[in-house]
This record gives C-alpha cells, structure tokens and sequence, in this order.
C-alpha cells in the first residue's frame, strides 16, 4: 500500500503539493472565519460533588466560579479610614461604575451595600477588601477581551495609598501567542542543519511538519463549534504534531538521501524510503494515536478534549509524511544536498562509527548496561512517589502577576484560607426545620478546627420549587495545605451526613481535589488498555512477543523518570524559578494522565526506528549480535537528532504562563531524553545482546496471525522485505 500511495505521489507531485498548499490556505482561511471558540471550565463535571454542587449554583442564579473573578483592595495604613475614606469611596464607586458600562454582563458587587452578601468581604481592619467581579461570556475570546477591557479601566483608578489587583485566572498576566512555539521552531531548525548539513534537506521536515500541523490546528479550531475544548488545546496539538512531524519526516529522509548515496534513482530512493522508514512511521504514528487515545477512558472534558487535541496534531502530520514529503522529494530530487552550509555538511552513509563502537563496548558486558540504567532511572524516579494532584494557584504565579500579588493582599487581610474558601450548598424542600438544621450546622462549623470563620445562611436562589441555600466555610491554611483537604474530608465525611441535610460541597480547592481523585481512580483502567492496544500493535509490528514486553517495561521506567522531575520542580522547588514557578504546588491533576499517553507514544516512536533497524539487519545476516551493533549505529544520528528536536519543542512549553502547560512541557522533555539516551543507548542493546535470539521469540500457535512486519526489509536491497527468517515454527525464533 505504501509502495502504491508513494508511488503515486511521486508520479503527480505537483498535484500533491498544489492540493496540500489548498488545504492549509484554505483550512486557515475557515479557522479564520468559522473557527469556534475554546471554552475552559473543568469545573462543571456531574460525576463529582463539586461539579453537582456547582451546577446546582448555576441553576439558582448564584454565578459560576469560572465567570466570577473579585478586586482585591489593599489600603495603606496611612491612609485614614481605610477602605472607607471618603476619597478612596469615591474612587471605587466610580471603578465600579465604569466596569458596569463595559457590558451588559460585567458587574463589580457594591462593596458599600448594606446586608449581608457573599459578593463582598471587607477585613476587620478595613484595610482589605474584596467586592466579586462577574465577567459573564459564552467563550474564552469574548471573555479574554472583557478582561483587558476591566484592565484597561482599572488604569484610571487613582486612590493615594490603595494597591487595587484582579483575583481570578483570567487576569493573569499571559505572553504574547507564539513566543514558545517561533522558539521550540528556531532551535528545530538549528538541529536539522547540523543533522543534515544543508539548508534543503534540513527545510523538508520542518515545511512537512508545517503543513501538517496548519491543517490539522485549524481543524481543531472548527471542531471547537460542536465540542468544548480548553484555551491550551490548540497550542498542544500544535507543538506535538510540529515534534512528531520532524521526527517522522525526518526519518524519512534519512533513509531517502542514503539510498540516493547508495545509487538509486530519485523514485526509487523515495520507494525505498517510504518501504522501510515509512512504515515505521506509520506504525510509529499508530502507536502514539493509540496511546493518546487512551484518554478518552477518562470520559467527562478531559478526555475527548486531550484526545481530540492529540490525535488531530498527530495524524495530520503521519499523512503529511506520507504523502506530502515523498513528492517533495521527487520535486527536489539530488538537489536535497543543496546550500550546505561550511563545516556541517554529512555524507550519507557515514554516520554511526561512534554509535558502533558504543554499542559494542555495552554489548561486551550487557549486564553493567542493565544495572547502570536501572540505577540512573530508578534515582530519577524516587521523587514520583511523592506525587500529589491537585491544580496550583494564583500563589504559584510570579510576583509580578496581578492575580499573584492580589493572591498575597488577601492572604494578608483575610487569612491564607481566603484564596481557597469551601461553599456548602444545600437545595432543600419548603421545611421550617431547615432553618434551624442550617444555624446549628454553622455553629458546629465555626468551632471545628481549621475552620476561620463560616458565613450565617445566604440564599442564592430556588431550583424546581426548592430554596437553594449556602454556606461560606473559610478554612485557616491555604488551598494548597495538606490541612485544607484534611477539613475537606472531615466536613464531608462527619459534620455533614450528621446534619442531616442534603449538602454538596464545591470551591476551587474542593474542585481540584475530586477531579484529582476522579482522574485516579480511571487510571488503572486507561494504563490497561494503553497498554495492551501498544502490546498488540509492537507484537504485530515485529512479530515477537519478547520485544513488546521489554519496550511496555522500559517505557514505563523513563515515565516514572519524568515523573520524578516534575515532582522535584513543581513540588519540592528545585530550580523552579528558572522555568518561572512562583511557588510550590501540586502537580496539575490532568498532567500525568495526558503526560503518560503522550509521552508513552513517543517512546514507541523510538522503539520502532530502532528495533526496526535492528531486525533489518537480523533478517538479513541471521546474526542476534552484530544486528543490534548495525541497527544502533545506522539510527543513532537519526534518533539523537529527532530526540534533540523534541526535547527543544517541548521544553519550549515552559515559556507558556500556565502551570501545567509547562509541568506538561517538562515532563515530555524529560521523558524523550531519557529514553533517547539511557534507554535506547544503554537499555535497549544491553538486554538485546542477554536475550539474542530469544528477543524475536514468536510461538507456532501465533503463525495462523497475518503479517504485518513488512516494514523490516533489509537496507541493502532497495526496502524490499528481507527473508522471513526467525518466524516459523522455531520457538526461539532462529534462523533456520
């Protein structure tokens, strides 16, 4: 199949290209004017007390915390009367009003209005306070242009001795769009060039990858009329598909330009390409799809939305490889060598004398290699077992930020719980006992310990015929404190079914918990089923049981290696302040689930390019030893260099200002330089050289399954399969 869509490319070339130009203009053209608008509210998710609780909130008119934001005044001791000068009065008065004529859906809460009402918070003090601000809107681009709207107004605020700040995620501070991908970008270019050695042959991957993720970017963005998608969704698919993309037709061309030094013609050498390094690439392709598919076990948002981003940056860019990329090079041809720039040009062919003597030096004591690994990736991974989720704060910002320094106000005013308060909510029948049930539920309460202080009843609104009514717990640690999700528990589990009440819990800490607890909960079944579809699809790639087992088992090593320096960055601190972490936190609850499809997809990606190569060469010379010696040092350039790109465009992702965008970024940075140098250089050859022929062990009661594993054609024989040796009815797979 392969053969027949390349050589069709090849053949009607121009077409091929003129019809991807076509696709990305016009795919831009419909984002443009047709795309949908994210929407980023992991929040209202029905399977969770905080999500019912939240939705019942809605119901009554009470506001949705993802529409609600507050301005948080701080005033200056200095200044008489605190928040009640009459100066300081005038101003604020006139900050809400200007806000008010914003937008029908804008509103700042009277902070002078007399009664009791959740929508204002003065301290005791009178030197903070803090009236909720609504930003209503149906998407993220409609809100995130109120925002800078209330921004701008708030610069004419002009009261000596009061510091006013926004608290809520959509006033934090962001870069400006494109900075992490134009770098992630910049660095891929320089990496080709010195892989390659000439501008053309190092352009080809990136225009693939370009193309690629134009198409399949844009139609993430139409999608996002029918299915909600978070704000980072975009930017994930975007810069996964632009690191696979290279990688994958990157590849490619490796294999193409040495079979033109070899002394094929041009469509010959693309035939042999797209026969050998093109079928890796697609079962490459497959196995990451796979495994970012894996997410959708997960159900709620998360789940088709991470999947939906995935997939879309992936497949776009495997059909780009597939087809776009053999008919650029058979517009290129020879010229593919072109531009090379002085002292970094390659011959092909040529790589790999250092990968050689390497993999010789493991093979002669394989079992140093084995333990060496293992005592890298098991010190990588000790801090995993500290992992915690949860979702950070506006205390994990940077000083600077607006929403960070209104964070630290409150903190001051109103104590560390203020940033974190817990909502009770109660929907309850016409009953004149409820009254009384909700009073002494307060009481109880405000004396329990942790609890700061607790808001008498405030009702919200009615849903069906019932009152729906709340109460305002606020704890005295912070949200992000152990001790504040121990109140969580305790309130939960004993004060509330002893009230007899019918009440749900919601808030920003409580919310972060049940989501973390829900993703735990479906991971052991996500983690099955990733892993025995990748079991599969690696046994049928390379018709061996062996080979599957060993990749499941190092992958998940590098993983937990990942892990760990999450952990060590993001939790316990260790040079965050480089990558722009405010503070410690939690690690963001829907990191690790989508960081353990990707990044196990990935290191598929690696797998198959090497052991690919490796049983090439077996096939070819029946010779368990030198075929891993071959295979290492004819991919070892390649992979290092693929490697070297992802790793640039994914710790790119730390120039993003969201936490977990760039926990995501370093955990995959992380996870495919582990697994490009201490697996595949140390791991992978060292336990192939113990197990020799019993690494293509494919038992005779298997032989009735069809064959996939054309892909391992011998290099020399212009990608053509080689024998089939190793695969009869000998249990250990030896060449008969």
């Amino acid at each position: 199949m392969l053969n027949s869509l390349a050589g069709w490319s090849v053949r009607h070339r121009w077409m091929v290209v003129g019809g991807w130009v076509a696709a990305v203009v016009s795919c831009i053209i419909l984002a443009g004017a047709f795309g949908g608008d994210s929407i980023t509210d992991f929040a209202d998710d029905d399977r969770t007390e905080s999500g019912r609780a939240l939705a019942t909130m809605n119901a009554a008119g009470g506001g949705s915390a993802a529409d609600e934001a507050r301005v948080v005044f701080a005033v200056d001791p200095s200044v008489a009367g605190g928040i009640d000068n009459a100066e300081v009065r005038a101003e604020v008065d006139a900050l809400r009003e200007r806000i008010t004529e914003i937008d029908p859906t804008t509103r700042m809460a009277d902070l002078y209005a007399t009664g009791l009402s959740r929508n204002v918070a003065i301290s005791p003090d009178r030197r903070g306070a803090l009236p909720t601000l609504t930003v209503g809107s149906d998407s993220d681009n409609a809100r995130n242009w109120l925002v800078e709207k209330i921004k701008d107004t708030a610069t004419e605020f002009d009261a000596d001795g009061v510091r006013l700040s926004f608290a809520g995620d959509w006033f934090a501070d962001v870069a400006p769009a494109g900075v992490g991908e134009a770098i992630g970008l910049g660095l891929a270019m320089i990496i080709l060039l010195i892989a390659f050695g000439t501008v053309v042959a190092a352009g080809l991957p990136l225009l693939t990858a370009l193309f690629g993720v134009g198409v399949g970017a844009s139609i993430l963005i139409l999608l996002q009329n029918v299915i909600e998608t978070p704000d980072f969704a975009v930017s994930l698919a975007a810069m996964l598909g632009i690191g696979v993309g290279i990688d994958y037709a990157l590849l490619i061309l490796t294999r193409f330009r040495s079979a033109l030094a070899d002394g094929h013609d041009v469509p010959e050498a693309i035939i042999s390409a797209m026969n050998t390094a093109g079928r890796a690439v697609v079962f490459a392709g497959a196995t990451v799809t796979i495994a970012i598919a894996g997410l959708l076990t997960q159900g709620g948002v998360i789940g088709p939305t991470m999947t939906l981003a995935g997939c879309a940056g992936v497949l776009a860019v495997l059909v780009a490889a597939l087809t776009l990329l053999p008919a650029l090079l058979a517009i290129v041809g020879t010229r593919v060598n072109r531009l090379a720039v002085p002292g970094l040009r390659t011959t092909p062919g040529s790589e790999g004398a250092l990968a050689q003597r390497w993999s010789k030096i493991v093979q002669r004591h394989p079992y140093l290699g084995v333990l060496s690994a293992l005592i890298i990736l098991g010190i990588m991974l000790i801090p995993a077992y500290d992992l915690h989720l949860g979702f950070g704060d506006a205390g994990n910002r940077a000083t600077s930020d607006t929403t960070r320094i209104a964070y630290d106000d409150l903190a001051r005013g109103f104590g560390d719980g203020s940033n974190g308060p817990l909502f009770l909510v109660a929907e309850l029948p016409d009953n004149p006992d409820n009254g009384d049930k909700l009073a002494a539920l307060a009481a109880e309460l405000d004396t329990t310990d942790g609890v700061a202080s607790v808001s008498p009843p405030i009702g919200v609104g009615s849903v069906d015929g019932n009152e729906v009514t709340m109460l305002i717990v606020t704890p005295t640690t912070g949200p992000q404190e152990a001790a504040t999700l121990d109140l969580v528990h305790h309130i939960r589990d004993d004060i509330v079914p002893s009230s007899g009440l019918p009440i749900e819990m919601t808030g920003a800490t409580v919310g972060g918990s049940d989501f973390a607890e829900l993703t735990l909960q479906r991971l052991p079944l996500m983690v099955a089923v990733v892993l025995a579809c990748s079991f599969i699809l690696l046994a049928l790639a390379f018709r061996s049981l062996v080979v599957p087992v060993k990749a499941i088992i190092m992958n998940l090593l590098s993983l937990g290696a990942s892990f760990g320096v999450i952990v060590a960055v993001f939790q316990w601190g260790w040079g965050m302040e480089l990558i722009g972490v405010g503070k410690v936190g939690p690690t963001e609850a829907w990191v690790p689930i989508v960081l353990f499809a990707v990044a196990f997809g990935l290191a598929m990606d690696y797998e198959v390019f090497l052991v690919s190569r490796i049983r090439e060469r077996f096939l070819t010379t029946g010779n368990p030893t030198t075929s891993v010696t071959e295979g290492l040092a004819a991919t070892a350039r390649v992979i290092t260099a693929a490697a070297a790109i992802m790793v640039c465009v994914f710790a790119s992702f730390i120039f993003f200002d969201d936490r977990g965008l760039k926990a995501m970024g370093l955990g995959l940075a992380v996870a495919v330089f582990v697994d490009a140098t201490v697996v595949r250089m140390l791991l992978v050859p060292s336990t192939m050289e113990i197990l020799g022929r019993h690494n293509w062990y494919w038992p005779s009661w298997l032989n009735w399954v069809p064959r996939v594993d054309g892909m391992h054609g011998s290099g020399d024989d212009g990608g053509k399969p080689g024998p089939l040796i190793g695969t009869g009815s000998d249990s250990a797979g030896s060449p008969k």
